[in-house]
């Protein structure tokens, strides 16, 4: 199913458009009537609805103080579900597209000193974080840059002027591996802020397991996955018609929903657009989402990837 529009979408429009790399196309986004755009803060995403349908997320790139507008950076996925295709091969300069509300899942909080680990387009909500940086004055941030090679690094030739202080640039196709330990055996006051794919993720979680938990911070430029930790069998009653539905281990909650004839509109699949939002009921989710602020998951749940702490929810649609 298609995303629908909510209250708090917007229509804006393409006022740039360049090629970062040959698979990674940076838009620039403004409102219509020259209008400011609602505030952001490094880190934040917006959801857009692409000309395929499709919504997908994705994190603000440039100076977010500037209200102006909204620069977003997307990765052609040619293996994807057709939205990052859509927004490269069909969006033009010029051209309207809705969005939504700016969000932030990945906050960029007060600390003396950083580490931000970045891993190809996971450059976008890092190089927003180091353009904030840069203006906070913070001397002490070492960024980590990953990518296959030279020509597959986004923002490549502006990452030295954005870093205040020292820069790894690492292409695995020339340096092969990369020793993390000589990077994170000393924490010291540093927080730790990682973007890019589950594998990283994982590896780097385990490496910072002496690490203050509050001190590691991670978005995966991806989306999530409802099968990314334990998942356990549960019920779920939609409360319309007072219907209980099995969700397998194995299944999502939207996949066990829409098998038993209860349609939800969705699109993105990886908790990361909100298009598939449902009332909680009753019942604890165990959410997965990057979507759901801490006060709207008392009452919210993302069924795309979230799943059940309590052995039974009670969900209803908006």
């Amino acid at each position: 199913m298609t995303a629908g529009s909510t209250g708090t979408d917007l229509t804006v429009v393409v006022t740039g458009r360049r090629m970062l790399t040959a698979e990674v196309c940076e838009f620039e986004l403004r409102r219509p009537d020259g209008a400011l755009l609602e505030p952001a803060e490094p880190g934040a995403h917006i959801t857009v609805h692409t000309p395929s349908g499709e919504a997908r997320s994705y994190s603000l790139t440039s100076d977010v103080s500037d209200r102006s507008r909204y620069v977003i950076a997307v990765r052609r996925d040619e293996t994807g579900r057709g939205g990052s295709r859509s927004m490269v091969d069909d969006v033009a300069e010029g051209d309207s597209l809705v969005i939504s509300a700016a969000r932030n899942a990945f906050d960029l909080v007060d600390a003396p000193a950083y580490l931000l680990v970045a891993a190809g387009i996971g450059i976008t909500p890092i190089r927003a974080m180091l353009i904030e940086l840069r203006r906070r004055g913070v001397a002490d941030v070492q960024l980590v840059y990953l990518s296959r090679s030279r020509d597959d690094t986004p923002y490549l030739d502006e990452i030295d002027e954005l870093s205040t202080d020292a820069v790894t640039l690492h292409h695995r196709s020339v340096h092969g591996a990369l020793d993390w330990w000589n990077l994170l055996a000393r924490p010291g006051e540093r927080h730790l802020y990682v973007c890019g794919p589950e594998p990283l993720q994982n590896e780097l979680r385990a490496l910072t397991m002496h690490w203050r938990p509050s001190r590691v911070h991670m978005e995966d430029f991806a989306g999530v996955s409802a099968f990314g930790e334990m998942s356990l069998p549960f019920e779920v009653e939609w409360q319309p018609s007072g219907a209980s539905v099995v969700v397998p281990a194995q299944s999502t909650m939207l996949g066990a929903l829409e098998a038993a004839g209860i349609a939800v509109d969705s699109s993105c699949g990886s908790g990361t657009c909100g298009t598939c939002r449902l009332r909680l009921v009753d019942g604890e989710a165990d959410h997965r989402d990057v979507v759901l602020t801490e006060n709207e998951r008392n009452d919210f749940v993302m069924p795309c990837v979230s799943r059940a702490v309590s052995e039974r929810l009670v969900v209803a649609p908006l």
